[in-house]
């Protein structure tokens, strides 16, 4: 479908608005239509795609140009990361525009890897600390590619091919996800909230490794359990399903904003299962009550999501090392506060969706030295055991290179039997 002058310099006064924006790229977006409401369906569909192909291209794209100028940003966006030809253009275009996007296309020059990879200096170098140089090439130019579209079926209400029938009724493409047994991958970008099958609950968009990631938490009928940073929901409602709507789900979250946005996807679910409680803190009350009396626990913990690049590449541009440190030791408090909930034999699941060891494997190396009643339970024996054909070791480890979902980390911990109570948090650690 061809451009208009209108979308064009739609894209380019949204692009002027996320130059110095600190505000994620949707909340940005959603309040830019918001502000202009007589754009159509299909001019927000190219402002929002432009945006996003400006976002994963910042870097170099705005190298070669040589202009942080927005109309120049958005026709060199349009060309250069969109397939747009300066012949379909050529109409629209004013004064010098079409002369200056006619030398940008050809335009070659030997960029610093950082740039040619579209990452801040720093990311790149600290990823080249803890990767190989070829991994580190896969993982960033994977996230210069566009994100699927996975789904998630309610395996309570419905069958996968079930929904798949249905969706090749409507005109839509879906594949089984590679690892997920109950994931689809959608092809293109279809209004899938218009369906019957999202209206009832049959099904929820969700990346195919956050579905792992609830998988291997494994709980089972009449368990207590616990979603300890639970968010909107997505896993809450995927673990409230794989306990047969039976048990507890406690779903806790600081954010009133989050668990409201919680409620009309647990009425679609049909789940009863499951209890959203608001917390101050990590040290709230409502979570001391419950300590040593929970089955499984699922630690989603607050992130750098360096692992959701591709659908947040925005994030690459408002993240910082000192805003990972603050992440990291928030990450600690919050597992040490939720290790009080398993019982003996009880599980733990942390998670982040993150690539970086320190918000990983380093808390995980620190936890255990501190709390000898966990051990580490092997990812790979927790997939097997659930029939999973996915082995990436001792820890669940994702990426959009490797297994073509958001990167995902997970470490699974087990309160050994016996175990004593642990002792009080020190002050330090109460948030």
């Amino acid at each position: 479908m061809r451009i208009t002058r209108l979308q064009i310099d739609m894209l380019a006064e949204a692009i002027a608005e996320a130059q110095d924006s600190t505000r994620p790229a949707d909340v940005l977006l959603h309040h830019f239509f918001r502000a202009h409401p007589e754009l159509g369906a299909r001019d927000r569909s190219v402002v929002a795609e432009g945006i996003f192909a400006w976002l994963r291209r910042r870097r170099s794209l705005e190298t070669l140009a040589d202009t942080r100028h927005p109309i120049l940003l958005a026709l060199a966006t349009l060309v250069r990361d969109q397939g747009h030809s300066v012949r379909e253009l050529g109409p629209l275009l004013r004064d010098q525009e079409g002369a200056w996007l006619e030398e940008f296309k050809g335009r070659r020059a030997e960029l610093p890897p950082a740039v040619a990879h579209d990452v801040p200096d720093w990311l790149w170098e600290r990823l080249g600390q803890v990767v190989s140089e070829d991994e580190r090439s896969a993982m960033t130019r994977a996230w210069l590619q566009p994100a699927p579209l996975d789904i998630r079926i309610n395996p309570l209400k419905t069958r996968r091919e079930a929904v798949q029938e249905e969706l090749a009724k409507a005109g839509i493409t879906a594949v089984p996800t590679p690892h997920s047994p109950l994931g689809l991958r959608i092809e293109g970008r279809p209004a899938l909230n218009r369906l019957a099958s999202f209206e009832s609950g049959n099904i929820e968009v969700q990346d195919e490794g956050s579905q792992l990631l609830a998988l291997l938490v494994a709980p089972t009928r009449n368990e207590m359990v616990v979603d300890f940073c639970a968010g909107a929901g997505g896993k809450t409602l995927l673990l409230g399903a794989l306990m047969h709507n039976q048990g507890r789900l406690y779903a806790f979250d600081t954010s009133e904003k989050r668990l409201a946005n919680l409620k009309p996807r647990l009425k679609r679910s049909g789940l009863s299962n499951i209890h959203p409680q608001l917390i101050a803190h990590e040290n709230d009350a409502k979570i001391k009550r419950l300590a040593g009396k929970i089955d499984r626990v699922l630690i989603d913990a607050p992130c750098s999501g360096l692992g959701t690049l591709r659908r947040n590449p925005d994030l690459k541009w408002r993240q910082t090392p000192a805003g990972i440190a603050e992440l990291c030791a928030k990450q600690r408090a919050i597992l040490a506060s939720a290790a009080r909930l398993p019982k003996p034999g009880g599980r733990l699941v942390y998670a982040t969706c993150s690539m970086l060891p320190e918000e990983n494997r380093d808390v995980i190396d620190e936890f255990l030295a501190a709390h000898p009643e966990y051990r580490l339970v092997p990812a790979r024996e927790v997939a097997a055991k659930i029939g999973l054909a996915l082995d990436t070791g001792d820890y669940l480890e994702l990426s959009p290179h490797g297994q073509g979902c958001d990167g995902f980390f997970a470490a699974i911990l087990e309160r050994l039997p016996g175990a004593v109570a642990e002792k009080p948090l020190p002050p330090a650690a109460a948030a």
